[in-house]
């Protein structure tokens, strides 16, 4: 009973306790997971940053460290973007984790579906058979304009010469899979829509 009553009363004082204050090297690790979150957030495009649900002070703090281009000057800013990260509450960095990875989910997809017609390219390039399948699935394209593109890009690869036409047949495959700027902008607007909210404080409500 005496080895269990010990094994007890360490093992029960090893747990931490909720009620005591987090300690040094905890804080230091909450501290650089803050300032990691806003490195991410100076990390957005300006389009993304705009989209995040962020207080004004936290918004304008990232929005100016994008603007400046000096290291000292960005470091310093930098820092100060931690600083308003660490003067958040909980739920708002957590509002802020969930947007991020929203974001981070377009910005994925739309990655994706670059990298599929960038393969659509190499595919019309490499073999004439996959201009054939491109038309069957799309058979209001214009062949012979789609020829002289991929054509003229074999062209330029032979002859090392700067790649205007293989610019093209990816503008083109782009506008004729719906990947365009028009495209990007729905998802965008779609995925806004579950964007959460930034909690409001009890304190501004």
């Amino acid at each position: 009973m005496t080895h269990i009553y010990r094994y007890n009363r360490i093992a029960h004082s090893e747990l931490p306790d909720p009620n005591e204050p987090p300690s040094k090297s905890q804080r230091k690790r909450d501290m650089l997971a803050l300032q990691d979150l806003g490195e991410e957030l100076v990390g957005l495009s300006k389009e993304g940053l705009a989209r995040m649900p962020l207080p004004e002070k936290l918004a304008d703090a990232c929005k100016d460290c994008q603007r400046i281009k000096a290291h000292e000057g960005r470091r310093r800013q930098m820092q100060y973007v931690g600083k308003v990260m660490r003067s958040l509450h909980e739920t708002e960095v957590d509002a802020i984790r969930a947007a991020l990875d929203i974001i981070k989910g377009v910005s994925k997809a739309e990655t994706a579906k670059l990298h599929a017609l960038e393969r659509w390219r190499e595919r019309l390039l490499a073999k004439d058979e996959a201009l054939t399948e491109l038309l069957a699935q799309y058979p209001d394209l214009d062949a012979q304009h789609v020829r002289t593109l991929i054509r003229n890009a074999r062209r330029e690869q032979e002859q090392q010469k700067p790649p205007k036409a293989f610019r093209e047949l990816f503008q083109m495959l782009k506008d004729l899979m719906g990947t365009g700027a028009a495209a990007s902008s729905t998802e965008v607007s779609e995925e806004d829509d579950n964007l959460p909210e930034f909690p409001q404080r009890e304190d501004d409500a």
